[in-house]
């Protein structure tokens, strides 16, 4: 399904696309940042701040380290600044190239298991898709916080995989 070199460009891309969105936040007044624009997750930050929920609790399933401090529920409001979510995303973009970087192939092959709290339930799900999910999901959401900066005149910049540095 996917190999390693995958994922560990994936890794670089995220990293990437979010040192990109560290520059456009840093222009942002607090207060447009934490407006609440109609999204899934209200606002800039609270989009922002669900993708680093969400980076942390698939990593915490995948190297064992720590998760989320906070709900799915509570996800939007986990940072409540720009620079705290700065931080928070900086150094969990350097685990998650690290983690890529020691990922072996036969690690992709077989099941995950976990117990979701959010859900009270017990999943097992091939680990490729698993993975494929730490990825999608932040595309997916990091398209939302692109369309909010698009309607408040700021440029993300380019977001297109084939123009990854290096590649």
């Amino acid at each position: 399904m996917i190999g390693v070199e995958w994922v560990r460009m994936m890794a670089r891309y995220n990293a990437w696309q979010n040192e990109q969105l560290m520059v456009a936040v840093r222009r942002i007044p607090a207060a447009e940042l934490t407006a609440d624009r109609g999204a899934f997750f209200g606002s800039i930050l609270g989009t922002l701040n669900h993708i680093v929920w969400g980076d942390l609790l698939w990593m915490s399933r995948f190297d064992r380290g720590p998760g989320p401090e906070c709900s799915q529920k509570e996800s939007a409001a986990c940072f409540p600044t720009a620079g705290a979510w700065e931080a928070a995303r900086f150094q969990l973009d350097g685990r998650i190239k690290i983690w890529a970087a020691g990922l072996k192939e036969v690690a992709l092959v077989g099941d995950l298991s976990w117990y979701s709290k959010d859900y009270d339930a017990h999943y097992r799900k091939p680990m490729g898709v698993c993975v494929t999910q730490l990825f999608n999901h932040q595309t997916h959401h990091r398209g939302q916080v692109h369309a909010m900066l698009t309607s408040i005149g700021v440029d993300p910049g380019v977001t297109d995989v084939p123009f990854l540095p290096g590649n």
